[in-house]
């Protein structure tokens, strides 16, 4: 898939790269084609037993799809990779997987709002369920989290929106001591700043539609495939058949639910990847120094950003996450909703909507829209007061983006 002796930013343009067809394209186009032509009856055959490379419809696979799952493949240093429509469609089909009825997951706490609904509600119709560990950095406590049904666990390398880091050795040594697979969820971290597969992670998912195509204009996730003992263990239960491995078996549920990322989806998020180096680094460094400059400001009550040496997670982050801390954090103002709202109200530069991982920086008031339907009590217990807001920065003049959040607070 890749090259572990390239450097990331050679990875990221050549992983998985293969010639087309004959052709010689270089870059891959876009195959837009519900079906493709088999030469003969043995051919069709062939290709439907899974005898023989080559597609036959694009909801099991596709060139152009085929072409990015490679080389996502490459960049986590996975063994393979599957990519669908959406990042909550490759954490469903992750789990589903995995899981059966009357099995039992154990999540982090803090984690995206979507994946906490995901899990504690619409997986509950189905008979699973979910146990969201307080601190998973406390190994007894997550163990005191397993249940005998329990069949994975869940967290992700940077949560979403309060950047607590976990120890993510510690999570898969307390996960694989009890003989389940880890899910990482690394869409705010990216391979560019860690590869959870290195420090034990099972599995690693992605919504592509942030960093990894980085301009807004493509939803897609991918999950990618360690090849560990931990995931064939999954399927010892007999809720398989022959010898699959993982992805192929979540290529064939995912057939059947049919979550297919569009061919031209993949194309974009191809184009994107090959300048995630480029933009990470700008844009991890520019939220560090918005951070260090919220710090300072009498407005602020707290900064929930790793890079910050004041955070409590700042030695996980150190220890895990290189070439920056990511791009992604929340801050509380101390005037509480009036302040949240008069500031983002306030702002001309940055972009008030639910996105994260563009180029343009994002803002919004977490309370208000993605964790609306939480009660006072679930909010706090997720550190989302009336003044957090979060905020996800670009590739900007950085002084620009203060100069825009001062005149907002300046105005409140």
């Amino acid at each position: 898939m890749g090259n572990t002796e390239w450097g990331f930013s050679t990875e990221q343009v050549h992983a998985g790269i293969r010639p087309d067809g004959g052709h010689g394209a270089r870059i891959t186009p876009v195959y837009l084609s519900n079906g493709f032509l088999f030469d003969d009856f043995d051919q069709a055959r062939e290709r439907f037993a899974g005898e023989s490379e080559g597609y036959y419809y694009t909801r099991y696979g596709n060139p152009t799809i085929a072409a990015v799952e490679r080389k996502l493949a490459g960049l986590e240093h996975g063994v393979d990779a599957l990519a669908v429509a959406s990042g909550q469609a490759a954490l469903t089909i992750a789990f589903l997987t995995l899981l059966k009825q009357g099995d039992h997951v154990v999540s982090a706490r803090s984690i995206y709002e979507g994946t906490r609904g995901l899990l504690r509600e619409d997986f509950a119709r189905f008979g699973i369920t979910a146990t969201f560990a307080t601190d998973p950095n406390d190994a007894e406590a997550l163990a005191a989290a397993f249940q005998p049904n329990t069949k994975a666990v869940f967290i992700e390398t940077i949560p979403n929106p309060r950047n607590d880091v976990p120890d993510l050795e510690l999570v898969t040594r307390v996960a694989h001591e009890h003989g389940v697979p880890v899910i990482v969820d690394n869409t705010l971290g990216t391979p560019f700043h860690i590869r959870p597969i290195e420090h034990g992670a099972d599995l690693v998912v992605h919504s592509t539609s942030k960093f990894l195509s980085g301009h807004g204009s493509a939803i897609g996730g991918a999950i990618v495939d360690s090849g560990s003992k931990y995931l064939t263990d999954a399927f010892a239960d007999g809720h398989t058949v022959n010898d699959e491995t993982f992805t192929q078996k979540a290529r064939s549920l995912a057939g059947r639910f049919g979550p297919t990322l569009s061919p031209f989806n993949a194309f974009l998020l191809q184009h994107g990847i090959e300048t995630l180096s480029l933009r990470m680094r700008e844009q991890s460094g520019n939220a560090l120094k918005v951070a260090q400059w919220l710090e300072s400001r009498p407005e602020v009550a707290s900064i929930d950003y790793s890079g910050l040496d004041s955070s409590p997670y700042h030695a996980n982050a150190e220890r895990y996450l290189e070439n920056g801390y990511g791009a992604v954090f929340a801050f509380t103002l101390r005037g509480g909703l009036p302040a949240a709202e008069a500031l983002i109200n306030g702002v001309t530069l940055w972009s008030r909507m639910t996105h994260l991982g563009d180029v343009r920086s994002l803002i919004l008031h977490p309370a208000s829209t993605t964790h609306i339907h939480l009660t006072a009590a679930e909010l706090a217990e997720n550190g989302i007061e009336p003044g957090t807001i979060r905020l996800s920065v670009g590739i900007e003049d950085v002084s620009d983006l203060i100069a825009d959040l001062e005149q907002a607070l300046v105005a409140d």
